[in-house]
C-alpha cells in the first residue's frame, strides 16, 4: 500500500474518533447539561482513548472490543490516581452507551467491565471554632477586607461551591427574604436561605467596598476584584490560603473545606439528610451521604474523648 493510500485511511480513523467525541460531548453538553468542567474532563479522558486506540489500528470506537478497553486501562491505570481512573471508566461507559443508542457501534463494549471498589475519602471539617476564627479574618477597613469577609460568611453560611460563588450578581442575593439564588452544576439553580452574619458582610460590602472597586463599570457581579471585574476562583482560593493561615488551620484547607463543614454542622445539629441534599444541590443523595460517615467519625471522637472505658482516659 502506497503511503498516501495509507495517509489516507490514518486520515478517515481519525475522523471517525473525532466525530464520535463531538456527538458525544454535544449530546452531554446540550441535552444533559453538564458543566463546562464535567466536558472538559470528559473531553481529557476520550482524547485519550483515541490516541491510545489510533496507535493500536482502531479505525473507530465501532472497533473497540472490551479487551481492548481492559488493555487500555490497565495502562493507564500506572499514571492515574484511584479517583482519575474511576471518572475515565465513567466516562467510556457513558460515551460508549450513547453511540450504542444511537446505533452507531453494535454493541457496549464496556459491559463486562466492573469498576474496581473505592474507599471513601472523609472530607476535612473544621470543627465551629476554627470556623470562627476564619470568618474573623481581616478588620474590614478596605474595599478588599470587606469583599473578602462577605466571601467567606457567604462560603460557610451557604455551603455554595467556590464555582457558585465567583458567580453571584448583585441580584442573586434578596435580602428581604434572606435567600440567594446559586447556579450549581448543569446550570441548576436553588435557592439557599442566608443568614443575618452573611447578610451584614454582604451589606457593609455593597455600600463601602463595591462602589469604590467597581467605579463607573457597569457589572452585574456581587464579587469584584480590583480592576472592578468578576472575582476567580483563584482569587477565592488565595483567600481562604491567607486567611486560614493566619486562624493557624491546616494547610490543606480550601474552600471546599467549608462547603463541608457547613454539611456536617447541619446534620450535627439534627438537619435532615434530604435537607442537606437541597440545600448541597445534589442530584444524588448518596453523594451527601458522605457526611453521615463524618458525623459518625465525630461521635466516634467524641466518646474516644469523654467515656471513662474508652481507653484515652
Amino acid at each position: 500500500m502506497s503511503a498516501t493510500a495509507e495517509a489516507g485511511r490514518r486520515t478517515a480513523r481519525e475522523r471517525a474518533w473525532d466525530e464520535a467525541i463531538d456527538n458525544f460531548q454535544g449530546h452531554a453538553g446540550i441535552e444533559k447539561g453538564l458543566a463546562t468542567a464535567t466536558l472538559e474532563a470528559q473531553r481529557h479522558d476520550l482524547e485519550r482513548l483515541r490516541a491510545w486506540a489510533l496507535d493500536e489500528g482502531l479505525a473507530g470506537p465501532g472497533a473497540v472490543q472490551d479487551r481492548h478497553l481492559r488493555e487500555f486501562l490497565l495502562g493507564s491505570a500506572r499514571d492515574l490516581a484511584a479517583s482519575s481512573r474511576a471518572r475515565l471508566l465513567s466516562t467510556l461507559r457513558s460515551f460508549f452507551r450513547f453511540l450504542q443508542s444511537e446505533g452507531r457501534i453494535d454493541s457496549d463494549p464496556t459491559g463486562t467491565i466492573i469498576a474496581p471498589r473505592r474507599g471513601r475519602h472523609l472530607p476535612d471539617v473544621l470543627s465551629i471554632a476554627q470556623v470562627e476564627r476564619l470568618l474573623g479574618w481581616g478588620d474590614g477597613s478596605t474595599p478588599p477586607d470587606l469583599r473578602d469577609r462577605a466571601a467567606l460568611e457567604l462560603l460557610y453560611g451557604c455551603g455554595c461551591r467556590v464555582s457558585e460563588l465567583c458567580g453571584l450578581d448583585v441580584t442573586d442575593l434578596d435580602p428581604a427574604e434572606a435567600v440567594v439564588r446559586l447556579r450549581g452544576k448543569g446550570s441548576k439553580e436553588r435557592q439557599v436561605p442566608v443568614g443575618e452574619p452573611a447578610l451584614a458582610a454582604v451589606d457593609a460590602w455593597l455600600r463601602s467596598g463595591r462602589p469604590r472597586l467597581a467605579g463607573r463599570r457597569p457589572t452585574p457581579a456581587l464579587l469584584l476584584n480590583q480592576r472592578g471585574g468578576r472575582l476567580s476562583r483563584v482569587s477565592i482560593w488565595n483567600l481562604i490560603k491567607k486567611a486560614g493561615a493566619a486562624a493557624g488551620l491546616p494547610a490543606t484547607v480550601s474552600p471546599h473545606t467549608l462547603r463541608h463543614s457547613y454539611a456536617t454542622h447541619l446534620l450535627e445539629g439534627g438537619a435532615d439528610l434530604r435537607v442537606v441534599q437541597e440545600l448541597l444541590g445534589h442530584a444524588d443523595i448518596s453523594t451527601t451521604e458522605i457526611y453521615t460517615h463524618v458525623d459518625r467519625a465525630w461521635l466516634a471522637e467524641a466518646w474516644r474523648s469523654a467515656h471513662p472505658r474508652s481507653g484515652r482516659r
